[in-house]
């Protein structure tokens, strides 16, 4: 993508994470300043984009044991990032025809892609908004007409709730949505977390995230520890096999067996870095 096709409103000298992320899994709603900034982040972190395919690859799993085993028919993706292979609607209705999805995301250049990519079907909106204003979104005429809050519902905060650097305002808001959504409803978080495999990993990963904050992207990475991201579920019943590594999650067939996450720098032992889970809202929640 070229600046002289973005947006009239989008800055495109500054690099933007969603358009980053589509550089790491070879998209091309990318601008100069976000390929330039995936760069230098590949320079220090080199496997990045093993990592936002095993990313992506948990997102499928989670929407598809939401809709097949959970019965869960309708889906909030916060963060949802540029459009790609395997989105969140192609999986969800693959499993069954009536799902529902709303896509939210705070990049005007995301939801332009959006809303092309989905004009035909009535049965999936997106819509501006973030998840640090749950209130906002919770009121967004298009999303209350498409998503029934009173049946359960999958919401998604994939690779977003790290670019939230408030520890509080983090946990205020998904707490709101925790207690707007009804009982059966499912949560299912990936977030970056400090390596536990030695101080040469922990190295990489920390000068990976400094890139970031050193290229003015628009927001940074906020890295928070094994409880830190479980306390985000509020206390929701947390599905086995727990707070995991990405590949670890419900691995689907022998192809796909439980190994270790490669590493940015190339090491392909780093457990801890990058986890996951989903949760279930129980009655009386």
């Amino acid at each position: 993508m070229t600046p002289e096709h973005a947006p009239a409103d989008i800055d495109v000298r500054q690099p933007n994470v969603a358009r980053m992320y589509d550089f790491y899994l070879g998209g091309k709603d990318n601008y100069p300043a976000d390929r330039e900034a995936a760069e230098k982040v590949l320079a220090v972190a080199p496997r990045t984009p093993a990592i936002a395919r095993a990313n992506r690859a948990f997102l499928r799993r989670a929407v598809r044991y939401m809709a097949q085993d959970a019965g869960i028919g309708q889906f909030v993706d916060i963060g949802c990032g540029l459009p790609t292979q395997g989105n969140v609607h192609q999986v969800a209705q693959s499993a069954r025809d009536d799902a529902k999805v709303v896509y939210v995301d705070n990049d005007p250049v995301v939801l332009a892609h959006a809303r092309a990519l989905l004009a035909t079907d009535d049965a999936i909106v997106a819509v501006q908004g973030d998840l640090v204003r749950p209130h906002e979104l919770l009121a967004e005429p298009r999303l209350r007409g498409l998503i029934d809050l009173d049946r359960p519902v999958g919401l998604l905060l994939i690779s977003v709730a790290h670019c939230v650097s408030d520890d509080a305002v983090l946990k205020d808001a998904v707490a709101t949505w925790c207690r707007a959504l009804a009982p059966g409803s499912h949560i299912a978080v990936s977030h970056i977390a400090l390596p536990t495999s030695g101080p040469d990993q922990l190295d990489v990963a920390l000068r990976g995230a400094r890139v970031y904050g050193e290229t003015k992207a628009n927001t940074a990475m906020t890295f928070r520890d094994r409880a830190q991201i479980t306390e985000m579920f509020g206390g929701l019943e947390l599905l086995e096999p727990g707070l995991v590594d990405l590949p670890d999650w419900r691995p689907e067939g022998a192809a796909e067996s439980p190994a270790p996450i490669p590493l940015p720098g190339g090491h392909d032992d780093g457990p801890g870095f990058y986890l996951c889970g989903v949760a279930r809202k129980g009655e009386g929640r």
